[in-house]
C-alpha cells in the first residue's frame, strides 16, 4: 500500500474491520461504501472478498491521492470521492457500508482540519464522527442493508450500539480485539490515565466491531386482489 505524508497509515483496526467482513461474508455481491477510506485498505478489501461495486470517501485530499494511487496499483475497479462523510454520494443507495472514524479521545471537542490528526481525533469522548456516521448513515443504506464500523471501546462500543438501535436498527458488537498502543495512544495514555480512561499501566486498548443491519420496509396492505375476499 502507498501512502502520502499525512494519510493515515492502516494499522489493527483496518485488519481487524477486513477480517469480519470476510468472515460475515457481508460484502459478496454487494454495493459497498467506504467511509473514511483513508489510503484505500477497506475498499480494496471489499474488492477481494467479491463486492459488486465499491466507493470510498475521503475528506482528506492526501488520503483521496493515496487512495486512488493504490486503487491504480491494484487495478482495482473503486470509484474515490472526495467529502464529507455521505455528502460526495446523496442520493445513492448501498448495500454495505465501511467505517473506520476518528475514535480516539482528545483535549477538545474542536476537530482539526488540516492535519493528520483528523484522522483520529474524536472530539473530547472519542464520538465525534461515531455520532454523526450512526445518525446519517440511515440515508445511503437500501432497507436491510449494514453497516460494519470498528472503533476503540475507549469511544464506547454499546453507545454505538445503543444509538443505532434508537435509529431503528438493529446492531451488536460482532469482533472483539485487543490492540498495542500505537504513537498517538502512547503520546496520550497519561493524559487519558488522569481523565480516568485507562487504567494503571494499561498499553493495550480494546476495539471492537459494531455491525448495524438498517430496517426493511414495512410490507405493503393487501387489497382486494391481494388474497382478501370483497365483501359488497
Amino acid at each position: 500500500m502507498l501512502r502520502l505524508p499525512g494519510t493515515y497509515r492502516a494499522q489493527g483496526d483496518t485488519a481487524l474491520l477486513a477480517g469480519t467482513l470476510t468472515r460475515r461474508g457481508a460484502v459478496a455481491g454487494a454495493r459497498v461504501l467506504d467511509v473514511g477510506t483513508g489510503g484505500g485498505a477497506l475498499a480494496l478489501a471489499a474488492v477481494r472478498a467479491g463486492a459488486r461495486s465499491v466507493t470510498a470517501v475521503d475528506l482528506s485530499l492526501r488520503s483521496v491521492a493515496s487512495a486512488r494511487l493504490n486503487v491504480l496499483l491494484h487495478r482495482a475497479p473503486v470509484r474515490v470521492l472526495r467529502g464529507d462523510l455521505f455528502a460526495p454520494v446523496r442520493g445513492r443507495s448501498f448495500d454495505v457500508v465501511l467505517a473506520n472514524p476518528p475514535y480516539v479521545p482528545a483535549e477538545t471537542d474542536v476537530l482539526p482540519r488540516h492535519r493528520p490528526g483528523r484522522s483520529w481525533d474524536g472530539g473530547r469522548d472519542g464520538r465525534a464522527v461515531i455520532d454523526r456516521i450512526c445518525d446519517g448513515v440511515a440515508a445511503v443504506l437500501v432497507p436491510g442493508g449494514r453497516l460494519l464500523m470498528v472503533q476503540s471501546a475507549l469511544a464506547d462500543g454499546e453507545a454505538t450500539v445503543e444509538r443505532l438501535q434508537r435509529n431503528g436498527f438493529t446492531a451488536a458488537v460482532v469482533a472483539r480485539a485487543d490492540e498495542p498502543f500505537g504513537p498517538v495512544m502512547r503520546a496520550r495514555a497519561e493524559a487519558l490515565r488522569a481523565r480516568g480512561l485507562l487504567r494503571p499501566g494499561q498499553v493495550h486498548e480494546e476495539l471492537v466491531v459494531v455491525e448495524a443491519t438498517a430496517p426493511a420496509p414495512a410490507p405493503a396492505p393487501q387489497g382486494s386482489d391481494g388474497g382478501f375476499e370483497s365483501v359488497a
